[in-house]
């Protein structure tokens, strides 16, 4: 018996009708992962020749699905990438200090930079450690206060200063990250200060991944947009440490790496010279190319110039560090389940016709390397964003079975979250809390390139209270992905996998879509409290002008 069969109906509410949700297919999804994550897709590496194979398979998925071309006529937005790879990687040396320190690369550290010029050397850059390097005027909070940091190396702690706190109250949200937390943030800062160097500290529990993870994602060729300018304003060079390394690297300053990341946690930490110095250099190998966003439209009928989306990311690693001899990183969850998910969604709704609005199915490339496909769709919009409604990101579905509760993630942000929780409590689920909110999964998806510009996105799905076996299972379960398979070879296709849980998550999705795009009257907005109101409301505004 299929699982759907065990599924309850959803039943989409439009005007004079009652209509009955087309099932989603099991089989698609199944079928969708298993191709693309299979080794003939050498791990969906943009601008590699296998981003040619997975662009023209999910072309190829949409176009059996029953979508429309989504950009102008073709299937594709070019999105122009520059790729960076560093070469003969010189150690981090710090001297200065009671001994010297060296950090070789890959397994001590890891080195790069945005800036596109073909080497990058520093030597004997004073270190300055700047706790979690925030600077939040409105929480009165300022890492870098009274510094000047041109010329120099910081070192910066990962996550925020509140993430060891039991609840989500505090000067930073608690236990949950804020944008401040997320490293991408802590490289801006340091680049807005003029730092020529930009080093972080990794801890496994405040990054909420291993520092494996950090070895095969920043490792090996890098993307960025490639945009005016070279990036000449960002910092010679970015990078990580292990925390072990750290604690030793401030011991030979004569500092106590604890002590001083405790003092980081409270508001007026003061910056703390290291008396070291730092010096490093490497090659970069570059090569431009564009990537590609791929786009699906499912055509309005009566307000066609008003778009729902529907996105999930189609890359991944690519070739990685080995595990046993495998190294391909085939990221079946990560993100081919949410490709196959995309997919399924596209059968489901032109199997039920078109609703009054337009429906767009974007599979956007380079989320890995930090959200670019969807920060380049944004910044350069197909449709509107004055006239995109919202809509829902999909990154890694339920392969767990069904959970009795669905999880927003950044609760508290906007008005879709209004319009989900009716859906989800007619499946006969509640709506559960973050389990790790400190892992900042608001922050680290596609749906943060629209936030940014003003659009809300749901970013949501499966908590881990598990129909069979409760929240010990979902929790064991979630956790043995992040360590054992997140960003790692073994994040492979299982046939043993089940997918009911993806399927009722992908029902709510569903109906939330369906109804943004049959109800005209719908435009929801970000809470007053949020920090993209301001720029939905102008852009809104700007829209109805047009």
């Amino acid at each position: 018996m299929r699982v759907l069969l065990l599924l309850p109906l959803l039943l989409i509410a439009t005007p004079g009708m009652t209509q009955t949700a087309p099932a989603i297919s099991v089989e698609t999804l199944k079928t969708v992962d298993k191709e693309l994550s299979s080794d003939a897709y050498e791990g969906r590496a943009p601008t590699t020749p296998a981003e040619d194979k997975t662009v023209a398979y999910i072309v190829d998925r949409m176009k059996a699905a029953g979508l429309k071309p989504g950009v102008h006529g073709g299937w594709t937005q070019d999105v122009p990438m520059v790729q960076i790879t560093a070469r003969n990687v010189a150690p981090l040396t710090f001297t200065g200090g009671k001994t010297p320190i060296s950090l070789a690369y890959r397994t001590q550290m890891v080195a790069g930079t945005y800036r596109v010029v073909p080497r990058i050397a520093v030597k004997d850059s004073p270190v300055v450690f700047v706790g979690y390097g925030i600077v939040a005027p409105e929480k009165g909070w300022n890492d870098y206060a009274g510094l000047d940091v041109h010329g120099k190396t910081v070192v910066i702690l990962v996550n925020d200063p509140d993430w060891q706190s039991t609840s989500r109250e505090g000067l930073f949200e608690g236990r949950a990250m804020t944008y401040y937390g997320r490293w991408t943030y802590k490289f801006e800062e340091a680049a807005r200060q003029g730092a020529t160097a930009a080093i972080i500290v990794h801890d496994t529990e405040p990054a909420a991944y291993p520092f494996a993870v950090v070895q095969s994602s920043w490792t090996g060729p890098q993307l960025e947009l490639d945009e005016t300018g070279d990036h000449m304003d960002q910092s010679k060079v970015i990078g990580w440490i292990q925390k072990a390394d750290a604690t030793a690297l401030f011991a030979s300053a004569g500092q106590d790496f604890a002590a001083l990341s405790e003092a980081a946690k409270h508001k007026g930490f003061k910056a703390v010279p290291l008396g070291v110095a730092m010096s490093t250099s490497f090659d970069n190998a570059i090569r431009r190319q564009a990537s590609k966003n791929v786009i699906g439209v499912l055509p309005g009928t009566t307000a066609p110039d008003d778009y729902v989306l529907y996105s999930a990311h189609w890359d991944h690693l690519g070739h990685c560090t080995p595990v046993d001899g495998d190294g391909i990183c085939n990221g079946a969850l990560d993100n081919a389940s949410g490709v196959a998910g995309l997919i399924a969604l596209a059968e489901a709704q032109t199997k039920a016709g078109p609703a009054k609005r337009s429906i767009a199915f974007l599979a956007v490339t380079a989320e890995e390397s930090g959200l670019l496909g969807s920060r380049y769709y944004a910044e350069h919009p197909v449709y509107p964003l004055a006239h995109t409604v919202g809509g829902v990101n999909m990154d890694v579905l339920n392969v767990n079975g069904r959970a009795r509760d669905f999880v927003i993630t950044g609760a508290g942000k906007s008005e879709i979250e209004d319009l989900v929780k009716p859906i989800v409590a007619a499946e006969g689920r509640t709506i559960g809390t973050e389990a790790n909110p400190e892992r900042g999964g608001y922050y680290r998806s596609d749906h943060f390139s629209f936030a940014k510009l003003g659009v809300p996105m749901l970013d949501g799905g499966s908590g881990e209270d598990l129909v069979v076996g409760g929240k010990a299972a979902g929790h064991a379960a979630t956790e043995d992905y992040v360590a054992h398979r997140y960003h790692k070879p073994q994040d492979e296709y299982n046939p043993g996998w089940d997918w009911s849980g993806a399927v009722a998550d992908l029902d709510i999705y569903y109906t939330l879509g369906r109804k943004l795009a049959d109800d005209t009257t719908l435009w929801p907005n970000w809470y007053k409290t949020a920090e993209f109101r301001g720029i939905r409301d102008r852009s809104r505004a700007a829209g109805a002008m047009q």
